[in-house]
């Protein structure tokens, strides 16, 4: 594999985003870093440079199209491009989700993610291919939620569903013209977005652990990285439930008690 120059990641303020930059920060590394959190984002580009990373900082909202077009265009040749920014998943005990928490979650994991992704396919689709025929990579994280339509999550649940199927099928055309895109599947990882479940929460990991999960993934042109495997596999079964049983199952979880904001 083609030694990553360029990276360039969203929602790397915190949680997965902080983890994987620091997991690709090394010297003779460039890491571009796009957060809404002024003060989180220096706290992780200052952890990168520590490692030897040359580090670039973006305050930016995914949701800006034009803004992540711009950014991801400034930003020259790219190597990897990771969208990673979304928004908190699941509403209060069933209360029914308001027209604009709709439009809202759909903005930030499926609109952001594709404001991201959709320019650098562009780019990469322009460089010059590497030593390995690859021009560029791109990860788009999702979540095992796509697998499994909770009631207690259900933009989110078809937001990331979405995002995980646009992923999966234009990554063989995409792979054709030399660039690699990965669908990540995470299932629970300790973060802001999960500290206020009030429900267990299987294979709770670590952010610096999955990122290490993520960065194999990628490394190896997986089209679709879903860990941890036991829990992705009960949530593909999950899915094959009659959608009446599986909602019935579902609805028994309490839900989450907020939704936080967009990374």
């Amino acid at each position: 594999m083609t030694k990553l120059a360029a990276v360039l990641i969203t929602g790397a303020s915190s949680g997965i985003g902080r983890a994987l930059a620091e997991a690709y920060a090394a010297p003779g590394v460039t890491l571009h870093l796009g957060g809404r959190h002024a003060a989180r984002l220096a706290a992780a580009a200052d952890a990168c440079r520590a490692k030897g990373a040359s580090v670039t900082v973006h305050m930016g909202d995914v949701r800006d199209a034009a803004g992540q077009a711009a950014w991801v265009g400034a930003a020259g040749h790219l190597d990897l491009v990771i969208a990673n920014a979304g928004a908190g998943a699941g509403i209060p005990d069933g209360v029914p989700e308001t027209a604009a928490q709709v439009r809202e979650l759909f903005a930030a994991n499926l609109d952001g993610a594709l404001n991201t992704a959709l320019p650098a396919l562009g780019l990469m689709r322009r460089q010059a291919p590497g030593p390995d025929g690859v021009r560029g990579r791109i990860a788009l994280v999702a979540s095992l939620a796509a697998f499994l339509p909770a009631p207690g999550a259900p933009t989110y649940c078809a937001a990331k569903a979405a995002l995980d199927a646009w992923t999966v099928a234009t990554a063989t055309p995409a792979r054709k013209q030399g660039v690699i895109l990965t669908s990540v599947c995470p299932g629970y990882i300790r973060t802001a977005m999960t500290a206020e479940n009030k429900f267990p929460m299987p294979g709770l990991m670590e952010p610096e652990r999955a990122a290490a999960i993520i960065q194999r993934g990628i490394q190896a042109g997986r089209t679709r990285v879903a860990f941890p495997w036991w829990v992705a596999a009960a949530a593909r079964i999950g899915g094959l439930l009659p959608p009446r049983l599986s909602g019935r199952l579902l609805s028994r979880a309490p839900g989450k008690a907020a939704l936080p904001e967009a990374e």
